[in-house]
């Protein structure tokens, strides 16, 4: 909830800033009068505020769920706090905004998905799934490499020239695509995972993504797969009954039910 509320209001902030100034409908004035551009408060704000949200995701790794792919969102965040320094530093903000805005969109869907998986709410759930896999893929596959890569590579060459800080501004945002390509590929993969087992039964793309991010929290993952022998809804009571205040169970209640 404290990671879907978050995501929410910063991309909303994020639209909101972003469509009054220039360089939203056209990216070349991100390099117009370049580095003699004027920081406002708005920006600085956008960018405080999104470089303590990243640094805050660093130091809760290692207190959050282990998960596989904890190497890859390690280097994650420290290319991302890293990019966001370098561009801050070095006035390369316009083109960062846009970069961040473009990032957050999809957040707050995935954040609600796996709160409706928690919920239980199913057909919200896998809506929201789908959802969020559209805007992942549309915003990091395509918008992103033609639109953001395109005025950083290409524009900015064009307009100030290459620089030494130009190399390694567009090498990090190279890294960040390669990751972006990385992610958009395990979502297929547990897109057709899901499809495949809602053909057998039960649709539930979150559940399977545990297979690739192990992305369920551990409660969620004991409560589907109990050990052999036990079984969580069976009691002894004092009567000798087996059941819960002495009613009688006649069969195994499924944790699916």
């Amino acid at each position: 909830m404290w990671r879907f509320s978050f995501s929410l209001y910063v991309f909303t902030y994020g639209v909101r800033f972003l469509k009054k100034t220039p360089w939203l409908w056209n990216t070349r004035h991100c390099w117009y009068n370049y580095p003699y551009q004027p920081l406002t408060t708005d920006l600085h704000y956008y960018y405080i505020l999104e470089l303590s949200f990243y640094w805050s995701l660093m130091f809760s790794q290692f207190t959050d769920i282990k998960r596989k792919d904890f190497g890859i969102m390690f280097l994650h965040h420290l290319v991302a706090i890293f990019l966001i320094s370098f561009s801050y530093v070095n006035n390369m903000a316009r083109v960062g905004t846009l970069v961040l805005c473009l990032h957050d969109s999809a957040d707050a869907l995935l954040e609600a998905a796996k709160m409706a998986n928690y919920a239980k709410f199913q057909k919200i759930c896998d809506l929201l799934f789908v959802m969020f896999a559209m805007v992942f893929i549309t915003t990091r596959l395509g918008i992103f490499p033609l639109w953001v890569l395109n005025t950083t590579l290409f524009e900015s060459w064009e307009i100030v020239g290459p620089y030494p800080s130009w190399w390694v501004f567009n090498l990090l945002l190279l890294l960040i695509q390669g990751l972006n390509c990385f992610w958009s590929y395990l979502i297929v993969k547990i897109a057709c995972k899901a499809i495949s087992k809602g053909k057998a039964g039960k649709w539930n793309p979150l559940h399977v993504s545990k297979d690739d991010r192990s992305d369920i929290e551990s409660s969620s993952d004991e409560e589907d797969s109990e050990p052999p022998g036990k079984n969580p809804h069976t009691a002894t009571t004092t009567n000798g009954t087996s059941g819960t205040n002495g009613y009688l169970l006649t069969g195994s209640c499924s944790v699916d039910d």
